[in-house]
């Protein structure tokens, strides 16, 4: 059975302490439908590209984002990436409802690689690879430096020890959200189940554990920013913990679930305040609020003779009223007056 190494460090403890309190006060948070929807779509769009980024995408943040919310047809290999990882991200919350195993990971990992590789989607790989670089670009001297070689290279192993973490991930039901998501997220990658992809897989399987444990990660925060911030940390910090010890990796990546709901919070917060502004009655509307609060009710065509505007103008600041919600219709059609909410 799969048991993995780490100690509850000050650090770690001091981590998870503060993820819980930013996650209780995102939630508390009385965020208006459309702004949600608004937000979500943001972090999306933001995850997708820098997920594909890490990997050596070479699309921009706008190019990704106009790609995306234009809802084109990807015309290269590039904007396939980014297309079927946001697509998967936006479904990500369905399958929640599935249990994480061998059958997800395939599927998740064939519609990631739709029309990019197709040769090897959706297939757990039956032969040997390393993770490292060339130290020289000579096609002569092609000296391959090693960073980690995964501890399988043959099909069935591989499988009998991703059933063992996803075994373990089922029973660790109490275990705090950050150490649950970062041992599962290194121990995949360590794994190292396909021949490409993995990245990718690993950080969309991340997500769909933190939704599974009711946290809305789509909804609210976006974890791959952290890892975008300095790449070659999060690469040196994930393979600390290939020799057994996950307590640095830990540390990292608790750091960064911390610093991604700061950014959320802020971001909302801010989000908050400048739909505040934005719903602030204008001079005329002030006008129509001081009147009805003379009158206690009005009807569009008082407004219009006592405003000496049209029917229409008078019908849209009233309107206009209702929707920042300062006031409340009541009745229907001509018959409909207005009064202070």
């Amino acid at each position: 059975m799969f048991q993995p190494k780490y100690d509850l460090t000050k650090t770690l403890l001091t981590n998870i302490t503060q993820i819980e309190r930013l996650y209780g006060q995102l939630e508390s948070l009385k965020i208006p439908q459309k702004l949600e929807l608004n937000l979500e779509r943001d972090n999306l769009i933001q995850s997708a590209y820098v997920s594909n980024s890490i990997e050596g995408n070479p699309l921009s943040e706008r190019e990704v984002t106009n790609l995306l919310l234009s809802d084109r047809v990807p015309v290269n290999r590039d904007e396939k990436e980014v297309s079927n990882y946001f697509h998967i991200l936006k479904t990500l919350n369905q399958e929640s409802k599935k249990d994480i195993d061998i059958n997800l990971t395939l599927e998740i990992h064939k519609n990631l690689m739709e029309g990019v590789k197709d040769q090897i989607k959706g297939e757990i790989r039956n032969e040997r690879v390393v993770i490292g670089k060339y130290l020289s670009q000579l096609k002569t001297l092609p000296k391959l430096k090693v960073k980690h070689e995964p501890p399988s290279h043959k099909r069935a192993k591989i499988e009998l020890e991703l059933k063992k973490l996803y075994i373990w991930l089922e029973h660790e039901q109490d275990l705090p959200i950050a150490i649950k998501t970062g041992i599962f997220h290194h121990h995949f990658v360590y794994i190292h189940p396909f021949v490409d992809g993995n990245g990718r897989v690993c950080r969309l399987l991340t997500a769909l554990v933190f939704l599974k444990s009711n946290y809305f990660i789509n909804k609210y925060f976006v974890l791959d920013d952290y890892y975008d911030i300095d790449r070659m940390m999060y690469s040196d910090k994930l393979h600390t913990a290939d020799s057994g010890d996950k307590t640095e990796w830990l540390e990292y990546f608790s750091e960064g679930v911390m610093y991604s709901l700061q950014a959320a919070l802020s971001r909302v917060e801010n989000a908050l305040f400048k739909l505040k502004v934005e719903e602030r009655p204008t001079k005329k509307e002030r006008l129509v609020i001081g009147i009805i609060e003379q009158r206690k009710e009005v009807t569009s065509t008082e407004i219009s003779q006592e405003l000496k505007v049209s029917r229409q103008q008078a019908h849209n600041l009233l309107r206009a009223l209702v929707e920042k919600g300062f006031l409340q219709k009541a009745g229907k059609t001509k018959k409909s007056y207005y009064f202070l909410k």
